[in-house]
Parts: structure tokens; C-alpha cells; sequence
């Protein structure tokens, strides 16, 4: 059964695109080293890329595997490289509808494999969020505004206070709950500048109550922060730690 050039083209596109995107272990990468010291050597540049295309497409199938064991899912490699070769072979035993409508039930199940983990995730920040907040509003030196955002006051500054159109200079770092750090100027060595109108609203209301010279602690709820949108290592319903040192506002709109 012959597929067309056209979608022979994008799965080898998208392998390669994926196979790149993926991140490598030390231990991959020494077994990699390895394998390669081994291996026959491929002197055109036809043949290296023929091999480069079908390592990335090997490549891939190991990489949506190891994504398929988190949810418990099972993805039969052997049955992967039978296809492989049956497409080289020009012997597909499905039609190219067919294939579209496997692979489409396939991504259903994996999305929906993903949901439910991702909902589980969900449910289970806010209550620990929730938890913490209550236990944490009770501590000295803690207090809490109309909102629900609760900040300490680390140092105290003698400077201006920036308004919700300014654009401030903060040094800062951003913890979970469980002490990951996700986000930090400091690491980085380099101050963030920002308009206070253009991040999360905990943010937009805790850097208001500094001033210039400040450095604060925030403990911001979902609704003050991501909410139950997921980004980078902040999972939905994520409440959120933040260290920040109100370094200078930049522009002072209301001196003006």
C-alpha cells in the first residue's frame, strides 16, 4: 500500500522535528558516544542521511514510548519497527485512511491520558495550596489584603512606590510549594525589568505595597497567579512562592 510522497515527507519531518526537541540524558548521550565508536561507517552523504533518517524516526518511537509509560500506557516497539519495515517495503497492511484513523485514536487516548493526569494535578495543588495558605496566614509577620495575597515584609525600603502603569527593576525568585525553584533574576545575575500592568495579579498587587529599596515575600494563590493554566514547571492550580527586591521604579507615573 503506497503512501503518498507528501506524507511520507511529514512523518519524517515531524520525526526529525521532534527527535530534536527532546531532551538527552547523560546517559543517553554516553550510549550514544558508545554506539557510535562502533557503528559502520557511512561515508556519502546520501547514506549518512538515509541513517539520520531513520534513527530519528527509531528515535521518536523511543521517545513517545518513554511519554506512553508515564501514563501507564503501552506502545508495542515491536510492532513499530514491523510497520517501519513494511513502509520501506512498499507492504502496508492498513490504507493510508485507515493508518490516519489509528493514529488519530492513538493521540484521542494519549490527550485524554494526559487530561485526566493533568485534572488529578489540578484538584490536588489547590487543596495543598488551600492547606498551606491557612496555616501560613496564621504565622507572625504574615499579612494578608482584601485579595487573599499574603506577603512578609523582609527588608523595608525608604523609596518611591511604584502604580500599576509603572515599569519597575526587581531582582526576585519564584518557588512551588515544594521548594522548586522555577524562575529566579538571581540565578541569572541580571535585574528583570517589567510594566507592573503586564504580569500576574498578585505581582501587579504586592509590588504596589514596596517601596523602592523593599525586598518582600509573596504567597500567591492560583486566582493571583497562573490560575488553571499550566507553564513550564507550574502546574494548574500552582500556589506560588515569590522573593522580590524592588530594586528602582523606572518610570514614575505618579510624579508626573
Amino acid at each position: 500500500m503506497k503512501l503518498s510522497r507528501v506524507a511520507v515527507a511529514t512523518i519524517a519531518s515531524a520525526s526529525l522535528a521532534l527527535v530534536a526537541c527532546q531532551p538527552k540524558t547523560e546517559s543517553v548521550e554516553k550510549a550514544q558516544t558508545e554506539k557510535a565508536a562502533e557503528a559502520k561507517e557511512f561515508n556519502t552523504e546520501a547514506e549518512k542521511q538515509a541513517y539520520a533518517l531513520g534513527a530519528s524516526m527509531g528515535l521518536y518511537i523511543n521517545n513517545r514510548k518513554t511519554e506512553y509509560d508515564k501514563f501507564a500506557m503501552e506502545l508495542d516497539t515491536e510492532a513499530a519497527l514491523q510497520g517501519f519495515k513494511d513502509g520501506v517495503a512498499d507492504e502496508v497492511i492498513y490504507a493510508p485512511e485507515e493508518l490516519q484513523a489509528i493514529a488519530q485514536a492513538a493521540d484521542a487516548s494519549f490527550r485524554e491520558k494526559q487530561a485526566e493526569q493533568g485534572n488529578a494535578q489540578a484538584e490536588q495543588n489547590l487543596a495543598e495550596g488551600q492547606a498551606y495558605l491557612a496555616e501560613n496566614a496564621q504565622k507572625e509577620g504574615v499579612m494578608t489584603t482584601e485579595s487573599g495575597l499574603q506577603y512578609e515584609v523582609l527588608e523595608e525600603g525608604d523609596g518611591p512606590k511604584p502604580s500599576a502603569e509603572d515599569t519597575v527593576k526587581v531582582h526576585y525568585e519564584g518557588r512551588l510549594l515544594d521548594g522548586t525553584v522555577f524562575d529566579s533574576s538571581y540565578a541569572r545575575d541580571e535585574p528583570a525589568v517589567f510594566p507592573l500592568s503586564r504580569v500576574i495579579a498578585g505581582w501587579t498587587e504586592g509590588v504596589q505595597l514596596m517601596q523602592e529599596g523593599a525586598k518582600y515575600r509573596f504567597h500567591i494563590k492560583p486566582e493571583l497567579a497562573y490560575g488553571n493554566r499550566a507553564t513550564g514547571k507550574i502546574t494548574r492550580n500552582s500556589t506560588l512562592v515569590f522573593d522580590v527586591e524592588l530594586l528602582e521604579v523606572v518610570s514614575d507615573n505618579a510624579s508626573e
